[in-house]
């Protein structure tokens, strides 16, 4: 449920703010309400500027009837006569348009757009999105962002139109798959990607081409909001690529015994802690010894939060799992204080991760890494968990409770003692 802003609404992924002007005000503007975009998808960021053109909003209204009202009352006397049954504030209204035809319009200096170049506000806007982001989200929108200008850096913003955003889109669709995986490829421009692409036939999928053409509008509506031009030139232009959601595939219980047989040195004790706590490998990665959290005879828990080593994924990823048993004596072998994995990143998981399953010749598709938070969440589902408990447990946003109501907003959460009674019954797979 989206959140509720007075006279503001979401259309698409933007606020649009609408008032409707009192009757009298809205005969003298010549137009029946306030109209403006918000130009956020936040909805944080939304109430604040609602409040901003709200108060706008009423100082025109105040300003429109009480200029009406304390006019000079030296208006023509057939205004007056035709209008005896008006109330007084029609009447000032009617003396003020009476009065403005014998005046001379205000003429307005027209607006001056600033004529940057897409050079200049994509590092403006890199700069703002670093400080924002996380390493990996910022690395993604800089690849984006920085394809676009390789190809269109030197002309305005201001002369960037339709055409330059159908153009685009035809290339991106061109890109292959394995741009960037050498040093060779990394850091190419559009035109040299294109071209080094056409190398195979593998090209990128609709799902990435969506995430590349996304952010390119995020950085042009972000520059209108800001006053570098006054429309996005793209937001028209249709992406017509098909997008397939390709999910992760659920480990079958052999598949996990083969995995833990291994013992790997490497990730084999962050691999047991996802199967058993459903964590996603930058929460694992990212744990501290503080986080260890006692709570008398319901044992330890992980108080999954953000700290020095990573942020987490949305708010409701910040909670407490209750420590499995069978992880009580892996914990003993980890630092005892700090990182309880200091030599282990995210993509040394995910890297080593592949080559355990190629050497297991576990080719099947879409298993990977993420898979073990896919493998705890089906068994709380097998014993009989509720959705919106294992919600609670493995930080998952849209937890609904069974009647279909969002379960965070009417609900403080499942206790500690349910918590633990879930993670007890997640059993590993026994040895063939």
């Amino acid at each position: 449920m989206s959140a509720r802003i007075r006279y503001a609404y979401l259309k698409g992924h933007t606020w649009l703010y609408r008032r409707n002007y009192p009757k009298e005000v809205a005969s003298l503007l010549g137009q029946q309400a306030l109209k403006q975009s918000l130009k956020t998808s936040d909805a944080k960021v939304a109430r604040q500027r609602a409040a901003e053109v709200n108060a706008r909003y009423e100082e025109t209204v105040r300003q429109a009837l009480s200029g009406a009202l304390s006019l000079p009352q030296s208006a023509p006397l057939e205004v007056v006569d035709a209008n005896e049954w008006l109330t007084p504030t029609e009447l000032g209204l009617a003396r003020l348009r009476a009065t403005l035809q014998h005046s001379e319009p205000v003429r307005y200096e027209q607006a001056i757009v600033p004529k940057t170049t897409v050079n200049k506000a994509t590092r403006r806007y890199l700069v703002l999105r670093q400080n924002e982001l996380r390493p990996s989200g910022f690395k993604s929108v800089r690849y984006s962002i920085e394809l676009f200008q390789s190809k269109y850096g030197k002309q305005k913003l201001t002369e960037l139109a339709r055409e330059e955003g159908r153009e685009f889109l035809s290339l991106i669709a061109q890109l292959s798959p394995y741009l960037g995986k050498s040093r060779r490829t990394q850091g190419m421009s559009l035109d040299a990607s294109v071209e080094w692409s056409r190398v195979s036939t593998a090209r990128i999928t609709g799902r990435t081409q969506r995430r590349i053409w996304s952010q390119v509008n995020h950085w042009l509506d972000w520059c209108v909001y800001e006053g570098e031009m006054e429309v996005n030139p793209f937001a028209s232009v249709r992406f017509d690529a098909k997008v397939k959601h390709q999910p992760y595939a659920v480990p079958a219980d052999k598949e996990v015994r083969r995995l833990l047989e291994v013992h790997d040195p490497v990730i084999g004790k962050v691999l047991l802690l996802c199967l058993l706590s459903g964590m996603r490998a930058g929460e694992a990665v990212g744990l501290l010894r503080e986080d260890l959290v006692a709570k008398g005879n319901l044992g330890q828990f992980f108080h999954v939060r953000p700290n020095k080593l990573r942020l987490l994924k949305t708010d409701a990823a910040e909670r407490l799992v209750p420590v499995h048993a069978v992880l009580e004596p892996v914990l003993m072998e980890l630092p005892h204080s700090g990182p309880l994995f200091p030599d282990l990143k995210v993509n040394d998981i995910t890297k080593r991760f592949a080559a355990i399953r190629k050497k297991l010749k576990l080719d099947r598709k879409g298993l990977v890494f993420h898979s073990s938070r896919k493998w705890f969440i089906t068994q709380c589902e097998r014993t009989g968990v509720p959705e919106h408990f294992t919600a609670s447990i493995v930080g998952h946003k849209s937890a609904r409770s069974e009647n279909g109501i969002t379960y965070g907003i009417y609900s403080a959460g499942i206790s500690d003692e349910q918590k633990r009674s879930i993670v007890d019954q997640i059993r590993l797979p026994v040895p063939g």
